[in-house]
């Protein structure tokens, strides 16, 4: 082999270039406006995105409501993404009674092929899987080969897109055949209950946009933040006013919901979610075992089990809170009794 061959045989193959995505050129660049009544008159369908957690309610209450003073209500519908057992209990049922009280049409979808323990597993193996192949076509010794993470996190949240994204895609789809020919592609206003307060990131968010990878030639997707600048108090003095249920893991002491292990929550939810779902915890621990990684980046399930179990040796198991706990500290226990009475008048008993 001449030295130039040489040279080229040990010039590890080009990775490939992932193609870029075609957007459709119907799809505008940016909104047309961002005043919130013009948002909703413009769109075909406002679709509510619900989690079951406080900020979402709050949204849809908010928007169910001027939907309601324009005239809307009928092209607003609540969908829930069914995240399985990784959610705190009760999450779906409480997601469908909330659309129920407010009197608008509600929609689940779940993704395909398990939830987020049995996706990790299984992604974790293709990985592997796929760079020991590579490892050996290289002429490298596979036991060497790197795995990407098998957890999702900051930098690759696919559990968002598989799980939550994805299939609310797929409703998207849905509801615009449902629409029939309009002679121009469907609106869809797609609210989201995420905030400013709650993070850096989230922070940068614009309350509007144009969700350009939704979109298509059939449809245009815009995203609006109703509550984007909403503090935590104006949060939970909407629920207040609308008198929907919120989930009792905030009475707990939970800041989030959604999945009660959040790789993005902070330590002491975690923690204290580990307290209140020891077993569920501890599944964590065996996909951990599995894996050979840590749930979360310098931070293993198995030592937030640790952790959790020294708190109850320190203070002893959990006892269920008042209901109610959480709103009081906001609005004063005299608006949380009224508050509870109303709940109370619509029946909803998570604990069944």
């Amino acid at each position: 082999m001449s030295a130039q061959l040489a040279l080229f045989a040990d010039v590890a193959p080009a990775p490939k270039q992932k193609r870029p995505r075609r957007i459709h050129p119907s799809v505008p660049e940016v909104p047309a406006t961002t005043i919130p009544a013009a948002l909703l008159r413009a769109a075909d369908w406002i679709l509510l995105n619900s989690s079951g957690g406080k900020d979402s309610q709050a949204m849809a209450s908010h928007v169910c409501d001027l939907a309601a003073k324009l005239g809307l209500f009928h092209r607003v519908v609540i969908v829930h993404a069914d995240l399985g057992d990784i959610e705190w209990e009760n999450t779906r049922k409480l997601a469908e009674d909330q659309a129920r009280r407010l009197g608008v049409r509600f929609e689940v979808v779940k993704a395909e092929g398990g939830d987020l323990l049995a996706r990790t597993v299984a992604r974790f193996f293709k990985l592997k899987a796929k760079a020991e192949k590579e490892a050996r076509d290289e002429g490298r010794d596979p036991a060497t080969a790197k795995v990407a993470p098998a957890w999702p996190s900051s930098s690759a949240r696919w559990c968002t897109s598989d799980l939550k994204r994805g299939p609310i895609r797929k409703l998207m789809t849905r509801l615009v055949a449902e629409l029939g020919d309009l002679g121009r592609p469907a609106r869809i206003l797609n609210c989201m209950g995420q905030r400013a307060a709650e993070s850096a990131p989230r922070a940068k968010l614009p309350a509007v946009e144009i969700d350009r990878p939704a979109s298509n030639g059939k449809r245009h997707v815009t995203t609006w933040r109703p509550i984007h600048g909403w503090t935590d108090a104006a949060v939970w003095k909407e629920i207040a006013r609308s008198g929907l249920p919120y989930h009792e893991a905030y009475d707990w002491g939970m800041s989030r919901l959604s999945c009660s292990f959040c790789v993005l929550g902070c330590e002491a939810d975690v923690v204290l979610a580990a307290r209140v779902r020891p077993k569920k915890a501890a599944e964590y621990v065996a996909v951990e075992k599995k894996v050979g990684a840590d749930f979360k980046h310098g931070l293993s399930m198995a030592q937030i089990v640790e952790r959790a179990r020294a708190l109850d040796a320190e203070h002893g198991e959990l006892r269920r809170p008042a209901r109610g706990t959480a709103l009081s500290g906001y609005v004063g226990k005299k608006a949380t009794r009224n508050y509870l009475a109303r709940v109370e008048r619509g029946r909803l008993d998570l604990a069944a």
